[in-house]
């Protein structure tokens, strides 16, 4: 299986040979790693490793916690995303069937930022209700109050940390990208922006076809 490893390092050379061999002779094989932040001398990594299924993550939280400097923020199972350049894969796939665009971008969207699942909200009187949900989600998902709608990242009262996107125009009724994770960091700032850079890449590509409320009509799935 895949997991999602998130840790603060020393920001100087030598820090991240000394995480990969600590995870290497943990057992994890490194696939990816991403720098999402440095600032003051410390740096905020995520690493995506190979891990064998039904091992416990306690071997690598005492691995990396016995690093100098080394802080564990998380760890977390997650999924490959399909192809070489994921991103790109999804705006030639909501190109290519723009009718089912927002649900296309939905379905895809959890591979892409690690999450649990991901579901579309439309506004109403009574505040936002999903009308789609990926797969991974529970059968009726809690959905908290998406208010202020903006790209941005917050925890729900449960733990449950959300991402979440507008779509289309701010009037009553505008869709809104949820992205959701339990077990796992607060989304990144850097995260919440490739959110928003996937939904602004989605309405150059789909237009009037297939964001906003003049859309095509969506069936219902959740």
């Amino acid at each position: 299986m895949l997991l999602r490893i998130r840790v603060r390092l020393p920001d100087r050379p030598g820090s991240l040979g000394r995480v990969a061999r600590m995870l290497g002779a943990a057992g994890a094989d490194v696939v990816q790693m991403a720098v999402l932040e440095r600032d003051g001398g410390r740096a905020l990594d995520d690493f995506t490793v190979v891990w064998p299924a039904g091992a416990g993550f306690e071997r690598l939280l005492d691995g990396l916690g016995s690093v100098p400097g080394v802080q564990p923020v998380g760890v977390w199972q997650t999924v490959e995303p399909q192809g070489a350049y994921p991103d790109a894969a999804l705006i030639g796939q909501l190109a290519s069937a723009p009718e089912r665009g927002p649900l296309t971008l939905a379905d895809a969207v959890p591979g892409l930022l690690s999450a649990d699942w991901a579901g579309l909200a439309e506004g109403g009187p009574d505040g936002h209700a999903l009308v789609h949900c990926s797969l991974g989600a529970a059968p009726e998902p809690d959905l908290p109050d998406l208010a202020p709608l903006r790209p941005r990242a917050f925890t729900a009262p449960d733990g449950t940390q959300f991402a979440i996107c507008p779509i289309g125009g701010p009037e009553d009724g505008a869709w809104v990208l949820v992205v959701a994770r339990t077990g796992a960091p607060p989304f990144h700032r850097t995260e919440v922006s490739r959110l928003a850079q996937l939904v602004g890449a989605a309405e150059a590509v789909l237009g009037g076809r297939g964001t906003g409320t003049k859309g095509p009509d969506l069936v219902r799935t959740s």
